[in-house]
């Protein structure tokens, strides 16, 4: 955390700034696109930023929350989800393979045995039940930071930016009831129905968040406590690559609301840790635009994507690719 400082370099900004107005002759007129590119630049420390090694870390864990009926799919959809991506089925390796974007899948435990092909991390057979108490320990919480950490660091010296999402049932619930406890919110309005529920499931995932904040409240009064309490141990992973990167300037592209929550503890722990952090998209619940005000962060995209498991990092990289190969490639307008 002490090597982490803020990212702003007014050189830096000026001179990206200099080019896009001299290549468009209008500052600002290709809008979000000049502004990747500042982003970017600014996070690794130059003018002239480059992208060619791209990478998608997506963390799988179970949540022992799933017990009260909060979800509409089974406890092993998770492991039936890491499946379909390991054997590149899912939305988020299609643009892998288009994009040349190498997927990792980090296996943080869940309650099926470990799937061949993912990064074994696993601390246990999901969380504990967060209406019942605190989802992890201290020293399982601490680990599984530990392990972001260490492949962040990896990640640095492997990657020119990095994707970061999310696999498990029951990890919105998590996320919701971390945004209840540091944003203050209620739970009705962090409680999203992304996954197509039902009223009365989504009724009683409203009310599991309300009971897992209340039952947690004396424990979640710092970040580390709400992560260890409401948190799930890929959640706690992801806040660890956040922290790690930002350490060592790799830029991390968030995908959807639970690694958003991770990024929200990520900034509690280290709060210029955001300035390498970029946000894929919004998705439609209410509860994803709230955390994303609460951390005073614009999504890259806005394309109705639900869970999204990947995609909208994928697509946001690819965007940010684009987005550089204007910025090198486009010729300045000949003057009359």
């Amino acid at each position: 955390m002490e090597r982490i400082r803020p990212l702003l370099d007014p050189a830096v900004v000026a001179a990206i700034t200099d080019r896009w107005t001299a290549l468009t002759r209008n500052s600002g007129g290709l809008g979000q696109i000049e502004a990747l590119v500042v982003h970017y630049g600014l996070i690794h420390g130059v003018s002239t930023p480059q992208i060619q090694r791209k990478g998608l870390y997506m963390f799988s864990g179970d949540h022992g929350v799933v017990q009260e009926g909060i979800s509409a799919e089974a406890q092993d959809a998770t492991a039936s989800l890491c499946r379909q991506f390991l054997r590149g089925g899912s939305a988020a390796q299609v643009i892998c393979r288009q994009a040349r974007i190498e997927p990792v899948l980090v296996d943080m435990g869940g309650v099926s045995p470990g799937e061949p092909g993912a990064l074994n991390y696993r601390i246990a057979a999901g969380t504990a039940n967060i209406c019942r108490g605190s989802a992890m320990t201290e020293a399982q919480v601490n680990s599984a930071l530990e392990v972001g950490l260490q492949l962040a660091d990896d990640a640095a010296g492997r990657f020119d930016v990095v994707g970061l999402g999310q696999i498990g049932v029951g990890g919105s619930v998590s996320a919701s009831a971390m945004l209840c406890a540091m944003g203050g919110r209620d739970a009705s309005e962090t409680t999203g129905r992304n996954e197509g529920l039902d009223d009365a499931t989504l009724n009683r995932k409203v009310q599991a968040v309300r009971t897992a904040v209340a039952r947690n409240r004396a424990d979640t009064v710092s970040p580390q406590g709400t992560l260890r309490c409401l948190g799930g141990f890929e959640i706690a992973a992801m806040t660890g690559f956040i922290i790690g990167a930002a350490a060592r300037r790799l830029p991390i592209v968030i995908d959807g609301f639970v690694a958003g929550a991770a990024a929200m503890a990520a900034r509690g722990l280290a709060p210029d840790c955001l300035d390498a952090v970029m946000f894929s998209h919004l998705s439609p619940d209410r509860a994803h635009a709230i955390l994303l005000r609460f951390l005073s962060v614009e999504p890259i995209l806005d394309l109705h994507l639900r869970e999204s498991a990947g995609l909208g990092a994928t697509l946001a990289i690819q965007l940010l690719e684009t987005s550089l190969r204007l910025y090198q490639e486009i010729s300045a307008p000949e003057v009359e």
